[in-house]
């Protein structure tokens, strides 16, 4: 079975799955909106330009984990979930998922975004495989902090090669498809790369290479 990785925002959906939760929790009075708002979308450019400190962004995103209790977080999760995620899965996505479903396929979503975030959103999606940026998790709380290797930039191609080890699984065969110039270090290691609505600087990268280039909007 070849490997199938998915990206997930901006990718699979039609936004940012991050980003908005900062919205939800501004919207909803959650945290400073004004303050939270501007650090929001300062981070975002960060990322955008391709200047993100991942240390720096990862403390800033885990706080509000750490400052309210489970039950609270996950209630506001499954809101969150269905105003701002629902909305902005794309229907191409799901039937470029369905047709890797139907080769048999292993279906893989590999995102920068925290697991207690896109856990549930590969589940809507029907991906089992999820490698994601994780939340350290102690004494029934989040603590604030990161655990492991950020899932960002060649730390998703670390990340990968533990998966595959686990799995027992290879890059033969293998597809990803991705928006994000931050992806090039994995782009460049699997079979097929597949550049879905580029940012400009992956879509100069990929014209330059050869590499498939996609839209599902």
């Amino acid at each position: 079975m070849a490997l199938a990785i998915f990206d997930l925002d901006n990718t699979l959906l039609g936004g940012d799955s991050d980003f908005l939760w900062g919205r939800y929790l501004c919207e909803n009075g959650i945290v400073d909106a004004e303050a939270y708002r501007r650090a929001n979308e300062h981070y975002y450019e960060q990322y955008q330009h391709g200047s993100l400190d991942i240390a720096e962004f990862l403390a800033f995103v885990f706080k509000p984990l750490a400052t309210h209790s489970v039950e609270q977080l996950e209630t506001w999760r499954a809101a969150y979930l269905e105003q701002k995620i629902k909305p902005i899965i794309l229907p191409a996505a799901e039937s470029l998922i369905e047709k890797h479903q139907a080769q048999g396929d292993t279906l893989l979503i590999i995102t920068a975004t925290n697991s207690f975030l896109t856990a549930p959103i590969a589940a809507m999606l029907g991906i089992e495989h999820l490698i994601a940026t994780d939340p350290e998790f102690k004494e029934g709380r989040y603590t604030g902090r990161v655990a492991g290797t950020p899932s960002f930039q060649q730390g998703k191609v670390e990340r990968l090669k533990v998966w595959l080890a686990q799995h027992k699984h290879s890059l033969e065969g293998s597809i990803f498809y991705s928006d994000s110039h931050n992806d090039i270090p994995l782009l460049e290691i699997v079979d097929t790369a597949v550049a879905v609505d580029p940012d400009p600087k992956l879509q100069a990268v990929a014209e330059q290479r050869g590499w498939k280039v996609l839209s599902l909007r």
